[in-house]
C-alpha cells in the first residue's frame, strides 16, 4: 500500500496508486447544495488535497474518478472554468508579497482570457471581476472559485507587523469583494483556512460564506473516520499489531488514543488527524507526526501572551460564541487554540447549548503542553529528554531520583523567567510550574488538583508498579506538605491497590527557585 504523505495533488494520488480516502460523495453533495462555502480545519487536515479534488472533479476529468463515488453520482461532466488561489508557500512577512502574488495569479488568468493591459485602469478585485465575467462568457459556464489557506497572510504577521496585517486585511477585502460584484458569474467558492477570525473584516464586502466548518453533513469532509479506518487500513493495522506484539484491537486503541478525538459538530463523529495516521502507518511506529512536522510560527507566538492555566482552559463546558470567534485576539487564546486543532470538541449539552472542550489525543496533549512549558519556562534542559528521566524514575519506584530531576529542571529556568513582584504571582507562577510538569508526564495516569471528599491532591501519578502522591508548598515545609495527605486522607482510596505507594512531600523556593526540600515515605 503506497501512502500519500505530503502530497495534495488529487491526480497525482490517483495515477501514483496511492491509497486516497474515497470523499467524493460529500463532495458532490457540497457542489450541489452549495454556493459560497468556508470550511475552518486544522493545518496538515487535507484541506489542500480537497482542494485538488474540487479541481479536478469541475474541469470534468472524469477518468480520474473511475471507481469511486463520484463517478456514478455525476452524469453529466461539465467543464467550468477553474481559478485556484493557494497562499500556502508565500512569505506574507514581507512587505508586498501578498500584492505579488495576487498580481501574478490575475495576470495569468487575463492572459488566458485576452485581458491584457488594463493594469493601470483597475484595482485587484475588479480586473479577477473582469475574468471571472470573460470565462463566463467564453466558456458559457460560470466559474468556479477555490481558495487554499485565506487566512495565511493575516497569520503570518499577526501580532508582529500590525501595518502589514491591516494592509493585507484591506488588500484581501478588495480582492474578495469580487465575489458580491460577480455572483452572476459564480457557480461555486470555496475557501479554506485553518482559523475564522478573519472573517467579518475580510469578507464584508461580499455576503458572509456558508460557514459549514461545523456542519453534521460535512464534519468527516477531512480526515478518516473509524469506518474509513478498518475499511482502507485493515492491513497496516495487522502489520503494526505483529510489530508491537499485540492484537490488532490493541494496536487499533493505540492508534485510537494517539490520533484519533477531533470533532467537528454536534455529532461527535470521530476523526483521526489524516497526517499523522498516514505516517503511523508507513513507518510503522506511533510517535508525534503532526507536532515534529514543526509548530506554527503564529503558535509560538500565542505561547508568548499566555496567561491561562490550562487546567481551568480545558475540561470546560463554553458556548459557541466563546470559541468559535471571528476576532484574532492573542491576549484571548480560547478561539485559536480550538481552531488550531489543539482543543477539540469532546461532549454536547443540547439543552444548554454548551460544548466541552479538551486535548483531542495524546499527540496533542503531549506536544502542546511541551511547547507551552517551554515557551512558559524556557528551561535549559531539553523538556522531552527530562521527561524521559522522570518517567523511567517513576518506572523504577526510585523517589529519590525524581527529587533529583526535579532540582536540576528548575535550577534551569532562567530567573527572569520566575521573578515575580508580589506573593500572589509567586504563588501563581509555583502552581503553573508544577501543573504543566505533571501534565507533561502523562504516558501514565495523571491526575492534578483531584478532588476527593476531604479536599484536593496536588497531583497522582499511577503507574503499572507504584503510584505516587504528591503535594507541593511554596516555602512551607515538606513535613507540612506529608501531614496534610494524612490528614486529608488522599492516600486512603489506594488501601486496598497492590501497587507501591509513595506519598512525597516537596517544597518550591521562591528564593532558590527550584527544591528546597523533599520528603518520600
Amino acid at each position: 500500500m503506497k501512502y500519500p504523505i505530503g502530497i495534495q495533488s488529487f491526480e497525482r494520488i490517483i495515477e501514483g496508486g496511492y491509497v486516497y480516502v474515497d470523499k467524493t460523495e460529500l463532495i458532490y453533495r457540497l457542489t450541489h447544495e452549495s454556493s459560497i462555502c468556508f470550511l475552518s480545519r486544522p493545518r496538515r487536515f487535507g484541506k489542500s488535497l480537497l482542494v485538488s479534488t474540487l479541481e479536478n472533479y469541475y474541469q470534468g476529468r472524469k477518468e480520474l474518478f473511475r471507481g469511486l463515488a463520484m463517478e456514478l453520482l455525476e452524469k453529466d461532466w461539465y467543464v467550468y472554468p477553474v481559478f485556484h488561489v493557494d497562499f500556502n508557500g508565500g512569505n506574507y512577512t514581507n512587505a508586498g508579497e501578498l500584492e505579488n502574488k495576487l498580481r501574478f495569479y490575475i495576470s495569468e488568468w487575463e492572459r488566458q482570457y485576452g485581458l491584457s493591459g488594463r493594469e493601470k485602469e483597475l484595482g485587484l478585485g475588479d480586473r479577477f471581476a473582469e475574468v471571472l465575467r470573460a470565462a463566463h462568457e467564453e466558456s458559457g459556464r460560470r466559474a468556479v472559485v477555490l481558495i487554499d489557506e485565506y487566512d495565511k497572510p493575516i497569520l503570518d504577521v499577526l501580532d508582529v507587523n500590525a501595518a502589514l496585517e491591516d494592509r493585507h486585511r484591506n488588500v484581501l477585502k478588495g480582492f474578495y469583494s469580487v465575489f458580491k460584484a460577480a455572483d452572476r458569474h459564480l457557480q461555486f467558492v470555496l475557501l479554506t483556512g485553518v482559523t475564522k477570525f478573519s472573517q467579518v473584516s475580510v469578507f464584508s464586502g461580499f455576503n458572509q460564506p456558508d460557514d459549514i466548518s461545523m456542519s453534521m453533513d460535512y464534519e468527516s469532509l477531512c480526515g478518516i473516520t473509524q469506518e474509513e479506518l478498518d475499511r482502507y487500513f485493515a492491513e497496516p493495522v495487522a502489520r503494526m499489531a505483529a510489530d508491537y506484539r499485540c492484537t490488532a484491537e490493541e494496536m487499533r486503541q493505540r492508534l485510537k488514543l494517539q490520533y484519533d478525538g477531533y470533532h467537528f459538530s454536534d455529532r461527535l463523529t470521530d476523526i483521526y488527524n489524516p497526517f499523522s495516521l498516514l505516517n503511523a502507518f508507513s513507518k510503522r511506529r506511533i510517535y508525534d507526526y503532526w507536532f515534529s512536522s514543526g509548530t506554527p510560527t503564529y503558535l509560538v507566538r500565542l505561547l508568548s501572551h499566555f496567561r491561562e492555566n490550562m487546567n481551568e482552559l480545558t475540561g470546560k463546558y463554553y458556548r459557541p460564541e466563546e470559541f468559535i470567534d471571528y476576532k484574532a485576539d492573542m491576549e484571548q487564546p480560547l478561539p485559536m487554540i480550538y481552531q488550531s486543532g489543539y482543543l477539540t470538541i469532546k461532549d454536547y449539552d443540547m439543552r444548554r447549548n454548551k460544548f466541552l472542550l479538551d486535548f483531542p489525543n495524546n499527540e496533542v496533549k503531549n506536544g502542546f503542553l511541551t511547547a507551552l512549558a517551554t515557551s512558559y519556562l524556557r528551561p535549559k534542559q531539553l523538556v522531552s529528554n527530562w521527561i524521559d528521566d522522570v518517567v523511567d524514575s517513576m518506572e523504577a519506584g526510585n523517589p529519590e531520583k525524581l527529587c533529583t530531576l526535579f532540582t536540576s529542571f528548575l535550577a534551569g529556568i532562567p530567573y527572569t523567567m520566575r521573578r515575580k513582584e508580589d506573593e500572589a504571582e509567586r504563588e501563581r507562577y509555583f502552581q503553573y510550574t508544577f501543573y504543566l510538569i505533571m501534565r507533561l508526564v502523562s504516558v501514565y495516569t495523571v491526575y492534578v488538583e483531584k478532588v476527593q471528599s476531604q479536599g484536593r491532591v496536588d497531583c497522582i501519578v499511577e503507574t503499572p508498579e507504584y503510584v505516587y502522591i504528591f503535594e507541593f508548598k511554596l516555602d512551607g515545609t515538606a513535613s507540612d506538605a506529608l501531614r496534610q495527605i494524612e490528614e486529608k486522607g488522599y492516600a486512603r482510596e489506594y488501601a486496598s491497590d497492590s501497587r507501591k505507594l509513595y506519598r512525597i512531600g516537596a517544597v518550591f523556593s521562591s528564593e532558590t527557585g527550584t527544591i528546597g526540600e523533599w520528603k518520600a515515605v
